[in-house]
């Protein structure tokens, strides 16, 4: 039941502040006891030393034909985004004063579907949980956001409307391949992966494989449906942004790990898939690098580059292997903090200096050096600097997609797609770097200033300012729970 007590706390939260509870206090209380509780199920799974099995797993029957359940499970993969999610949510939540009721309830109902979406073990719940929370992101951006925002949010709710019906339907294909018997279920424990000599004709089962990357790949924002996630974040208000970048875009990636792959493992490893996947990753990554790097303001600059960054994370999972699955989700989890605390410091110069304009700002770090130190950390995780996060992940990628090379038969396009790729850490190095100099070095150009914010603010920055470090210098902390369960997948 603990699962399911996590998944509902901040639905019964937003629930509360909808009736009246003070908003702010009431949603950081629900987050911090997310987090403790998220905390305590990891120290509890590495105590169980179950190779990666799904633990506590819970349900109950909903509908009995088709068979869908409100189930829910956990493994190491699930309890690591779990995690992230609960540190983003309370972040995000902490740093958020002064602020409508309407605030506190769609972050929490963003949390509260995100973390529904990754701990549901039934496709549907998986599914609904996630559309849960694309709502008050669409009418945060309309309502609350920046610049032309209902013309974003419009544009948003197309495309991950669009995105959200291919999925659909590539689910209902999934189902109809890997229902056991002919029995269908929506269980995701007891659906069973569609292998060579199952009697079903190749080209239907790749297809279906197909419509669920474009599906997941559009809630990613891979290239070329990724037009909407860059003008989403720039006009988002910060914790909506916080929490989409850092933790909600990352279901369309889960779901490929989690769903797509192992249950059709040889439609994900068909040549003619792998071919479209990494020339669309290296659109993210070349492609939106440049895009990055000719941005003159904060705001645009993070969402394209959380754009670009996805590509490295793509290119783990077309490396298919151990060491890239595992870069892929380490990358996933030191992403979304990373973009979280950018996102949040663009937050405070935006209240602040009034805009994000890099000719109107510099030479912030004079009366903000606090900011100018945590915004360094995070733009050195971004770019993937030794000892953060990002660098860990990054490198197991790389790896991941060299491991088979031999000297005799030459590159793959896997590899030829990675030595390309290495050109993306140059590009995300030049304008990270660029950004930073501009906003905290040199003299103020229009006389404009910021200051440090209070000790109390000061505390969302410091917790994922050191994840980064922590995670960076320690990544086994995470890989020791995702590789059991990334095994435990692959030999489904």
């Amino acid at each position: 039941m603990i699962l399911h007590f996590i998944i509902l706390l901040p639905l019964l939260a937003a629930l509360a502040i909808w009736l009246g509870a003070p908003g702010r206090i009431t949603s950081v209380i629900a987050a911090g006891v997310n987090l403790l509780l998220t905390l305590g199920l990891l120290v509890q799974y590495q105590g169980l030393g179950n190779n990666g099995e799904m633990a506590f797993i819970n349900g109950f029957t909903v509908l009995s034909e088709p068979h869908i359940q409100f189930a829910v499970g956990a493994d190491g993969i699930s309890l690591v985004l779990t995690l992230l999610t609960t540190l983003v949510t309370l972040a995000a939540l902490w740093s958020t004063v002064g602020k409508d009721r309407i605030y506190y309830i769609a972050s929490l109902l963003i949390s509260g579907g995100a973390l529904g979406a990754f701990l549901c073990t039934d496709l549907f719940f998986i599914y609904a949980f996630h559309e849960l929370a694309l709502i008050p992101t669409f009418l945060m951006i309309a309502l609350y956001g920046y610049g032309e925002r209902r013309a974003i949010a419009w544009k948003i709710t197309i495309y991950l409307g669009a995105g959200s019906l291919i999925l659909l339907a590539g689910l209902s294909g999934l189902v109809w391949l890997c229902s056991p018997d002919h029995k269908i279920t929506f269980d995701l424990l007891a659906l069973e992966p569609v292998k060579a000599g199952s009697g079903y004709p190749t080209w239907w089962v790749e297809a279906t494989y197909f419509t669920l990357l474009i599906g997941f790949g559009t809630l990613v924002s891979l290239f070329p449906f990724h037009s909407w996630a860059a003008p989403a974040y720039a006009a988002a208000p910060t914790p909506v942004a916080m929490l989409h970048a850092g933790v909600l875009k990352k279901f369309g990636l889960y779901g490929l790990i989690r769903i797509a792959m192992p249950l059709l493992p040889e439609a994900a490893q068909a040549q003619w898939i792998q071919h479209a996947l990494l020339y669309m990753l290296l659109g993210n990554i070349l492609v939106m690098g440049l895009v990055t790097i000719q941005q003159r303001r904060l705001d645009g600059l993070l969402g394209n580059s959380s754009v670009m960054h996805m590509g490295y994370v793509f290119l783990g999972l077309a490396a298919g292997n151990s060491l890239g699955m595992n870069g892929a989700l380490l990358l996933m989890f030191a992403h979304g903090i990373s973009i979280a605390l950018l996102f949040l410091l663009c937050g405070k110069l935006r209240n602040q200096a009034g805009t994000l304009e890099f000719d109107k700002l510099g030479g912030l770090a004079g009366n903000a050096p606090f900011l100018g130190l945590v915004f360094g950390i995070a733009t050195f995780a971004s770019i993937g600097l030794p000892g953060l996060a990002n660098f860990a992940g990054e490198v197991l990628v790389f790896l991941g997609a060299f491991k088979d090379f031999d000297v005799k038969t030459g590159f793959t396009f896997l590899q030829i797609a990675t030595i390309l790729s290495l050109w993306g850490v140059v590009i995300s190095a030049v304008y990270m770097l660029r950004a930073y100099r501009k906003i905290f070095f040199g003299k103020a150009a229009s006389g404009i200033f910021v200051s440090d914010p209070s000790i109390s603010q000061r505390i969302p920055l410091i917790v994922l300012a050191a994840v980064l470090l922590v995670v960076g210098c320690q990544p086994g902390l995470l890989l020791s729970l995702l590789e059991s369960s990334l095994n435990l997948l692959a030999g489904k």
